[in-house]
């Protein structure tokens, strides 16, 4: 892993593999609101991601709420079209899987692990309640989840945490235990007797990149200045110059120029150490990989499935979205993960930011696990066949599963919000409000009450050695203490 974790990241590859969700892409991909790169912005935001438009929201909000008389000048560079990292490439789950770390972050702070779970439902609700608010049309849906356990240590750590978070947060407690026969019976799962049993809680699915293109026009509409195809290659602190731009403090370079800035955010997730350095082997980049399948002939409900799913297993997992009625391809299966079912349990998947092709053993462990999953309620496939499409995208992992949120140690004007472990659609809204406060100067007890300090950047944290995914840690017996494990792959790309 230490070898993985010092390849030089680069920034995004050209002709990427084409996601599901992009094709075709939106008439806003390749916008940019001025022919020409601005010399100068109070806030550059690298990234058109979830994060990098929650950003912007934010900050244009603040403005509007202040009524600012003079309004401060907001640019978004994107390397290459809109909403192309991982957010528009993630298999759509909104789903919290906060069980699964409860104890892990319990053994370090109970209180620290609360506020994660609640950061983390809150993030969906936020997410939902902004889609549905704003009138987005993004396949926008919520539903109950199932967790469809295989291996037994995974089971009893799965009882033993829904237990203590029914205890932390009673009356809250929102999860259910399936028995192995109700999840065959209930969720059509097949497995003889493999399956150990499930968990049920509250979750959701949508269009990730029709989400933030949505959110992206609402900024464009109060002033933000996107500017796809547009590389930042490097990044410095300005020279003196005596406040003749502004306060300029940085300098970020482009193909296409220069924008001298009084502060830049960046929203880039696994790419991060591409543009500054300080984050390589602290950020690392993970390949993930997704497939979409047409649905079997003899699927319930034509593949419209009332749930969504994830299927565990010792060490790793998939997650499945149905596409729901009336979208795009109703009854679509989309299902990412097998991570470890490459060779050494996907150690070549990180440290690559190589989105342009996919992994085929990954590939040809997928293009089978729906039909597996379900077997006789797979039936045969689709005639036109079973994969439709698939693709891979680039996360972000950090050395202890949290991602890195606030103003860079010892860089003036530099923020960050970035590394979310796979797990963005539930961590990147809420943090990304976090940073507006901090870069607001909101930084106090109000923000401290709902965010955990441990997600904040600090250099202890920068000085951690980067292991590897944390939720392939395995489960200890039942009541060994942190029966967790690290954040959930998913959604992220999920």
């Amino acid at each position: 892993m230490d070898e993985r974790a010092k390849i030089p990241v680069s920034l995004p590859h050209a002709n990427p593999t084409v996601s599901y969700w992009q094709d075709p892409p939106d008439p806003i991909a390749d916008h940019r609101t001025t022919a020409d790169l601005p010399a100068t912005a109070d806030t550059v935001i690298i990234g058109s991601g979830i994060t990098g438009a929650a950003v912007a929201w934010g900050l244009l909000q603040e403005q509007q709420q202040q009524q600012q008389q003079q309004q401060s000048s907001i640019v978004m560079l994107e390397a290459r079209q809109a909403c192309s990292g991982a957010t528009g490439r993630n298999g759509g789950h909104t789903k919290a899987a906060s069980y699964r770390t409860f104890l892990h972050h319990a053994g370090s702070s109970l209180a620290t692990a609360k506020k994660i779970a609640r950061l983390e439902l809150a993030s969906i609700r936020a997410v939902h309640a902004f889609a549905r608010d704003h009138g987005i049309a993004c396949d926008l849906r919520a539903c109950e989840t199932v967790d469809v356990i295989y291996d037994a240590a995974e089971w009893a750590a799965a009882r033993e945490a829904v237990a203590a978070m029914r205890e932390a947060f009673a009356p809250e407690g929102r999860y259910r235990l399936f028995s192995a026969d109700e999840v065959r019976s209930r969720f059509w799962v097949h497995g003889d007797d493999e399956v150990q049993g499930g968990v049920g809680y509250f979750a959701g699915s949508l269009s990730a990149y029709k989400f933030v293109v949505g959110v992206l026009r609402l900024c464009l509409e109060k002033g933000l200045n996107l500017q796809t195809g547009t590389p930042v290659k490097r990044l410095e602190t300005a020279k003196e110059d005596n406040g003749i731009d502004g306060g300029a403090l940085w300098e970020v370079s482009t193909p296409r120029g220069v924008v001298k800035a009084k502060r830049v955010v960046l929203a880039t997730n696994g790419y991060t150490a591409a543009v500054w350095p300080q984050f390589q082997g602290v950020v690392v980049p993970l390949r993930g990989q997704v497939t979409a399948q047409r649905p079997g002939r003899a699927m319930p409900r034509g593949g419209c499935l009332p749930t969504t799913y994830s299927f565990i297993y010792e060490k790793g997992y998939e997650y499945m979205v149905p596409r729901p009625e009336g979208s795009r391809f109703a009854g679509d299966i989309i299902i990412g993960g097998g991570l470890v079912r490459a060779p050494d349990d996907g150690l070549l998947e990180f440290g690559t930011t190589d989105d342009t092709t996919v992994n085929e053993v990954i590939s040809e462990y997928l293009r089978d696990s729906a039909a597996r999953y379900f077997g006789p309620s797979w039936g045969e496939d689709d005639p036109e066949g079973r994969v439709r499409s698939e693709w891979t995208g680039i996360m972000g992992f950090s050395p202890d599963g949290f991602p890195f949120v606030g103003e860079v140690p010892g860089q003036r004007g530099l923020w960050t919000s970035c590394s979310f472990q796979g797990h963005g659609m539930v961590l990147c809204w809420m943090c990304a409000k976090a940073l507006v406060e901090m870069m607001g100067g909101r930084d106090g007890d109000e923000l401290r009450e709902w965010f955990p300090d441990v997600f904040r950047i600090t250099e202890e944290r920068l000085a951690q050695k980067f292991r590897g995914r944390l939720d392939g840690i395995p489960k200890p017996e039942p009541s060994g203490g942190n029966a967790g494990s690290g954040p959930v792959l998913a959604a992220d790309p999920r």
